[in-house]
């Protein structure tokens, strides 16, 4: 069965759909910036953050929608004068992560004319040989929040 896959405004999400995803423990353990219980408080100021950011820069993070559900949020958000590359998905939808990750390039790179996206993974964060075939390259590391990242950088590919 085909999946149909639809990119929607976190706003358009049920607010306890998205509550479920962050406080998911095999999700948690991959955004060591979450701490504590996200609350519905917490769910209101991330989907409020994130619509500033449209509004702001005209883009900003989707929520999937796999077969009608939920399955998670990412895509392209501004950051510090960077693009970060997000993708936070469902334990559920691992599975479907390289086609929105496509899907989210072929934005980032032909519709937003990017030239690079970044991505930023924990130090725990240890099988990176898909990032790596990806094109990803390692840049830097840098700290957020009191916790370290390794920044990954991927270049625009050059047309033929």
């Amino acid at each position: 069965m085909k999946n149909n896959i639809e990119f929607k405004r976190l706003k358009e999400i049920e607010k306890s759909n998205i509550i479920d995803l962050m406080n998911n423990t095999l999700v948690r353990r991959q955004m060591p910036l979450l701490r504590g219980d996200f609350s519905e408080l917490d769910c209101d100021t991330f989907v409020t953050s994130k619509e500033e950011l449209w509004k702001e820069h005209g883009f900003g993070p989707w929520a999937f929608v796999v077969n009608n559900k939920f399955a998670g949020w990412g895509g392209i958000q501004p950051d510090n004068g960077e693009a970060d590359l997000a993708l936070v998905l469902h334990p559920d939808y691992w599975g479907i992560g390289k086609v929105l990750y496509e899907k989210i390039i072929e934005k980032a790179f032909d519709e937003l004319g990017l030239n690079t996206v970044q991505v930023l993974f924990p130090p725990s964060r240890t099988r990176i040989k898909g990032l790596l075939s990806l094109g990803f390259v390692k840049d830097k590391e840098v700290e957020i929040g009191n916790e370290q990242f390794i920044r990954y950088v991927l270049h625009k590919p050059e047309k033929d």
